[in-house]
């Protein structure tokens, strides 16, 4: 995997009886940049409650016997049509090929491998899971500056920021859900932030001094204003005045399907993602609100030209200006 990769993960759903060659298999995940889940049952229920819930992947490891002998291809086909945006990666017994399978069916997976050679997996979740690559220097200044925005909105909050991540998934975090356009030169699409209502809405009662209960709609302007001020910051980082895209350019449907927490972009590349964990430091022993946000760079991409914004430190080095 080449180097911007590694900066971020991955988590991925392991549906693998490996037996001795569990050991291999996390090694392999650890070298791959990939964060390995897996059910504590077995059972297809088990494994389905998984993919109706909120967990993001990028992508499920499955054993063809998984469950039993020939059950992991009757669990792919149940997977492919709840998740059909989620990549499968089949193991098999023998054979690293889709040889026996029908055209349906060998469809349904982006590679067939085997425990004896996980080359081929290798380079299918290099060129499924991390397609996309996003420069580092993009990756550590969003969360730096998302993590201000929220300590200045949230100001009885101590702010933690996981490691980032990417994701196929379309799923959609929790109730509240706010978005915001993204436009430079060489980018062009989305930036969301999500979160579950009554988390969040416990913050905002815990900073009141009045003590009153907040409303939905106190937190909706919350969670705006913190959308506006990363985009502010994103903006003022890499929005250059000088080759800004022109107007008119071709826009695609969003769809939103809100019984199922599903957005789709009309674009199969990995979103980038991060994860904020906000803490009381008024209530040390409550869990964490959790806020994610998203990036889908749908419309364009092309991180061959990306560059920061000159600051006036280097205009003053440069000697294009100078102190007074």
């Amino acid at each position: 995997m080449n180097a911007p990769c590694n900066t971020l993960i991955s988590k991925v759903l392991v549906l693998d009886e490996t037996g001795s060659g569990g050991e291999m298999l996390k090694a392999f995940c650890d070298e791959t940049g990939l964060a390995p889940i897996r059910p504590q049952k077995h059972a297809v229920a088990g494994v389905m409650a998984i993919l109706n819930s909120n967990v993001d992947l990028g992508g499920i490891l499955l054993y063809e016997d998984f469950g039993g002998c020939g059950r992991g291809i009757a669990l792919a086909r149940e997977i492919h049509a709840s998740r059909p945006e989620l990549p499968i990666f089949l193991r098999r017994r023998a054979v690293a090929s889709m040889a026996g399978f029908d055209a349906d069916t060998a469809a349904m997976f982006r590679c067939a491998y085997t425990m004896d050679d996980l080359s081929v997996l290798r380079g299918s979740i290099e060129a499924s899971v991390f397609s996309r690559v996003y420069p580092t220097d993009l990756v550590r200044n969003i969360g730096s500056m998302t993590r201000e925005s929220l300590r200045t909105l949230f100001r009885h909050c101590d702010v933690e920021v996981e490691t980032p991540y990417l994701v196929k998934d379309k799923i959609i975090y929790g109730e509240v859900f706010t978005m915001i356009a993204i436009e430079s030169a060489w980018c062009r699409g989305y930036m969301m932030l999500q979160a579950a209502e009554e988390q969040a809405l416990s913050l905002l009662d815990s900073a009141a001094a009045d003590g009153a209960r907040r409303s939905f709609r106190e937190l909706n302007n919350v969670l705006g204003e913190a959308t506006n001020l990363i985009w502010g910051g994103f903006k003022n980082k890499y929005v250059s005045p000088v080759g800004a895209p022109p107007a008119g350019q071709t826009q695609v449907p969003i769809v939103i399907n809100h019984q199922r927490r599903y957005i789709s972009f009309g674009s199969e590349d990995p979103q980038l993602c991060f994860k904020y964990v906000l803490k009381d430091r008024e209530r040390p022993d409550a869990p964490g609100v959790p806020i994610y946000q998203r990036f889908v760079f749908n419309l364009n991409w092309a991180p061959e030209s990306f560059a920061e914004n000159p600051t006036v430190e280097s205009f003053v080095e440069s000697g294009e200006l100078e102190l007074f």
